[in-house]
């Protein structure tokens, strides 16, 4: 019997996937469990529009990636933190209060796992910090850290 799998099921199939199964095991466990439909013409249309679906929203959050992308390349966030001599901080600076600054001066909410900071910042000037937005689309935003006066 032909079945479109909902769900992934080890050893048998991913989600969105067609496959031959035998009749007992698809009647009496996939359908049973709701881990599969049978393959009708009407449920095989159906699979193919979501497809469609997932393919356009996936392009449309490649798309707000790249406008955002263009947005913080040109955006700098200025933090201010105690520093001693030769510019080294008392503390460090992590993407945390990045993103938090950015969210207070600028209104956009970055998740602070996607700013790709190795290590936190620990002197004075200018970082360049990579930000993750989609797996293909990474930005660089510009921190400037000045002294807490």
């Amino acid at each position: 019997m032909k079945v479109i799998f909902l769900q992934d099921v080890k050893g048998k199939g991913k989600k969105g996937e067609v496959k031959n199964v035998a009749d007992g095991y698809a009647r009496n466990y996939l359908l049973k469990n709701n881990l599969a439909l049978e393959a009708t013409p009407a449920n095989m249309k159906s699979l193919e529009q979501q497809k469609k679906k997932q393919e356009r929203e996936a392009q449309e959050e490649l798309q707000a990636a790249k406008q955002l992308k263009e947005q913080l390349e040109k955006l700098t966030v200025e933090l201010s933190a105690k520093s001693g001599e030769g510019g080294r901080l008392f503390g460090s600076i992590t993407s945390k209060q990045i993103a938090e600054e950015l969210n207070k001066v600028y209104q956009i909410k970055i998740d602070k796992r996607k700013i790709d900071l190795e290590e936190p910042i620990r002197s004075l000037g200018v970082t360049n910090v990579p930000v993750k937005l989609h797996q293909e689309v990474t930005a660089t935003l510009k921190v400037h850290v000045k002294e807490l006066k």
